[in-house]
């Protein structure tokens, strides 16, 4: 087992820790990891989590799963998404009160802890004496309950559930990365202490953000304003603010269909969605209007469902088209942060993809899963970052008339200006200063 521990993580000093539990634990674990250039420890799977310990996560990822997808069936799903708007409850933060107090997820959370829970990550950590970077609560939590003086613990939506902060909170040595101002908020109604919570923003890969001078990004950005505003709607209205920002906006893009990307999340609670979308929009496909990719994920059933209702629309073969699916998780992100480079519309449910935003690109959403992304939707809207999905069916009419009218193009533009796009670089930087803590 000490072997086995010491080579899952090939570069001392930090542990970069997630559970598989949704992509959007994961996708930010490995934006961080490939900052740090090492490897995501997945800690519900052996050797970081015992054979029992293990098949509890899976028992519960599995519950999850199962849950999503039947939440947006007809019929059943009104209930069952009920249900997990109940498990997933974050209670209203007006007005501000003390909400420190345990609820039941807590209390089981802390039990489960008690009893071993994170035992084989808290003996590596204490052995090894690393930091603990993760971006999924029940890690850090165990690892703070048992003494771990070093703990980072990156928060991936707008809003939290109280199960995020430990049973008692005041004393916590867990430092807290989060996307946004209310999270903060949240946080601090809990009981943590606000000098332990950082506004960071969400760790986005630092490819889609340009580097350091965002220049590349500021490209991106200009090209995609252009195939977004195919009237010039947008672009006349703000002119000046776009000259002094972005300089000359690339002519060589007029005419350009812009790229819309739909991505279900991981447990594919929403691919449904795509199969009334792709028919309604086959023909600004074949007329040049509109490009379209379809994210299947690490899915070969979804891809293989894609395909076959994009070769009922008549689109099969057309270069316009296109299906992302990879083998495993580290292949599929890589391979859907470089299609986001491309990308112009971002077609998802609010997850975490909402914080992709940033990197300047148009969010239209469909319905939430789970109060958590209730809220992020309201969060990214506000910032003028987002709009509200109309029925699929009729993609092909609405999306044509915010082309036009130039509405997709503010809402990059507003995604890029107003969401936050150097969580990463924060978050590292957090992570340093916890490092060097005696």
């Amino acid at each position: 087992m000490r072997a086995q521990l010491a080579g899952a993580v090939d570069r001392p000093g930090v542990v970069v820790a997630a559970v598989d539990m949704g992509y959007g634990h994961l996708r930010a674990a490995h934006a961080l990891a490939s900052a740090l250039h090492q490897e995501v420890v997945e800690v519900d799977r052996e050797p970081f989590a015992s054979p029992a310990e293990s098949r509890l996560w899976q028992h519960l990822r599995r519950a999850y799963t199962v849950l999503s997808r039947a939440s947006q069936a007809p019929l059943v799903g009104g209930p069952l998404g009920r249900l997990l708007d109940g498990i997933t409850q974050i209670p209203h933060l007006y007005p501000y009160r003390d909400l420190s107090s345990p609820t039941l997820a807590v209390e089981i959370l802390h039990w489960l802890i008690q009893r071993g829970l994170g035992h084989n990550l808290v003996r590596h950590l204490k052995r090894s004496g690393d930091c603990l970077l993760t971006t999924f609560f029940a890690p850090a939590l165990a690892a703070a309950a048992a003494g771990v003086p070093r703990v980072v613990c990156v928060v991936t939506d707008s809003d939290v559930n109280r199960v995020w902060a430990p049973r008692q909170p005041r004393g916590t040595p867990i430092e807290y990365c989060v996307p946004s101002e209310r999270a903060l908020r949240r946080l601090r109604a809990y009981g943590v202490p606000g000098s332990l919570i950082h506004v960071t923003g969400f760790p986005l890969p630092l490819e889609l953000t340009g580097g350091e001078d965002g220049g590349e990004q500021q490209r991106r950005l200009a090209a995609r304003l252009v195939r977004l505003d195919p009237a010039g709607a947008f672009r006349e209205q703000y002119r000046e603010e776009l000259a002094h920002v972005l300089g000359r906006l690339p002519e060589a893009e007029e005419g350009r269909p812009p790229l819309l990307t739909f991505a279900v999340g991981g447990a594919g609670a929403q691919a449904r969605i795509a199969r009334s979308i792709i028919p309604s929009v086959a023909s600004s496909i074949r007329e040049a209007r509109l490009r379209l990719a379809l994210v299947a994920g690490v899915r070969a059933d979804l891809a293989e469902q894609f395909q076959s209702w994009v070769a009922a629309a008549g689109l099969q073969g057309d270069r316009d088209v296109e299906i992302l699916f990879a083998p495993s998780l580290p292949a599929y992100f890589e391979a859907f942060n470089r299609l986001l480079e491309r990308t112009d519309i971002l077609w998802t449910k609010p997850s975490e993809l909402t914080f992709f935003g940033a990197a300047g690109l148009a969010l239209i959403f469909a319905p939430p899963v789970g109060a958590h992304e209730r809220f992020n939707r309201r969060w990214a809207i506000q910032r003028g970052a987002g709009l509200k999905q109309y029925s699929p069916s009729t993609a092909g009419q609405w999306l044509g008339e915010w082309l036009q009218e130039g509405i997709l193009a503010g809402a990059a533009w507003s995604a890029y200006r107003r969401l936050p796009h150097r969580g990463t670089t924060n978050i590292l930087e957090v992570l340093r200063r916890v490092r060097l803590r005696a």
